[in-house]
């Protein structure tokens, strides 16, 4: 007699979206940003944004399409998604960085600024609901624009992003702020530790954020399942509680990972997370005031998974298979989740 444990088929829905490449005049350059609204967008509902950065000498479309895609999570999410582009750094031999060299006075702080204006005034976006996450360089920014620009923006995510000493001096914090770190410890280009007193080691990063919002002093430590064995890597969440605003502050650590994005369709890396999964499940949690409900006696459970299709099932090898009997497999959703089932025969 076969036994089969929470087996689940879901088909695989493509419906049409909004993806547009827009421009804005802003400071004497022609800047780009990639827009996505998605099918359930509507303009009776205030809708959160999401704005995603890319990495140093990076572009916004490679990103969206190779790293960070978070469209089929706005899909079943309902969130505008924004990837913004960089521009040419001259004293960086023209690579695309959000932090320029010296002597320029460039400042993409307000740039950002100008686009939340921009496209409030052409979706009904809630404001209280305005999110950055950024990878490398583009997670260095987020955390600038969480100090610099904290009286717009919500909460932040960095992946694999670090922070340079002196980045925190101008933070004006106005309001709980929420942040989530992910972060290899092998990282060779952000080091965890930093040994050339360059960055801030990400305890420290950590710890800051953790002061700043007045959580418990010590976070709470949980090991994650080891989805796949073969990535070389393992993960801990580190959860600060009970901040201002019922915030949190958490740091994802990647135990001998490197400079990635992590995520179960990356044949490198970690692919015991998706990183974009774990950004958005974090984020959404929060608004100006904190965590949403933070008062309410009637909890929202923001670990309930929303519509979701099933789009991959692969062993913990990453291969495609659907007929593995006793072992384990890796359910992947268009949302970003993945669960592990086993089939008992």
């Amino acid at each position: 007699m076969k036994k089969i444990l929470l087996l689940l088929c879901f088909p695989y829905v493509v419906i049409s979206q909004q993806l547009t490449t827009e421009n804005i005049w802003y400071d004497g350059n022609n800047r780009e940003y990639i827009l996505y609204v998605p099918q359930t967008y509507s303009p009776s509902i205030s809708t959160p944004i999401l704005f995603a950065f890319h990495g140093g000498s990076g572009y916004a479309n490679d990103f969206m399409n190779y790293e960070a895609d978070f469209r089929s999570i706005a899909d079943t999410a309902n969130f505008i998604l924004v990837y913004p582009q960089a521009l040419e750094d001259p004293g960086d031999g023209n690579s695309t960085n959000w932090l320029h060299k010296e002597p320029t006075d460039h400042k993409d702080i307000f740039f950002i600024e100008t686009l939340i204006d921009t496209i409030s005034s052409e979706y009904n976006i809630d404001l209280n609901r305005i999110y950055a996450c950024g990878y490398s360089l583009g997670g260095m920014f987020s955390y600038e624009l969480a100090c610099q620009l904290n009286n717009k923006i919500t909460a932040i995510a960095s992946v694999a992003g670090a922070a340079f000493y002196g980045a925190f001096s101008s933070c004006s914090i106005t309001h709980p702020t929420a942040v989530l770190s992910i972060n290899g410890t092998d990282d060779d280009i952000h080091p965890y530790n930093d040994q050339n007193g360059w960055y801030f080691s990400v305890a420290s990063i950590d710890s800051f954020w953790a002061y700043s919002n007045n959580t418990d002093v010590f976070p709470i430590t949980t090991q994650l399942p080891d989805l796949n064995t073969s990535d070389g890597s393992t993960v801990e969440r580190y959860s600060w509680q009970n901040g201002d605003g019922c915030v949190s502050v958490e740091e994802l650590k990647i135990i001998n990972g490197g400079h990635d994005w992590p995520s179960p369709f990356s044949s490198w890396g970690n692919q015991d997370i998706n990183a974009s999964a774990e950004v958005w499940k974090f984020l959404s949690k929060f608004d100006m005031n904190g965590l949403i409900g933070c008062n309410s006696t009637n909890q929202i459970d923001f670990n309930i998974v929303k519509s979701q299709n099933l789009i991959r099932i692969v062993d913990i090898l990453g291969r495609e298979n659907s007929t593995c009997k006793n072992k384990p497999l890796l359910y992947i959703y268009d949302n970003g989740e993945v669960e592990k089932k086993i089939i008992f025969e």
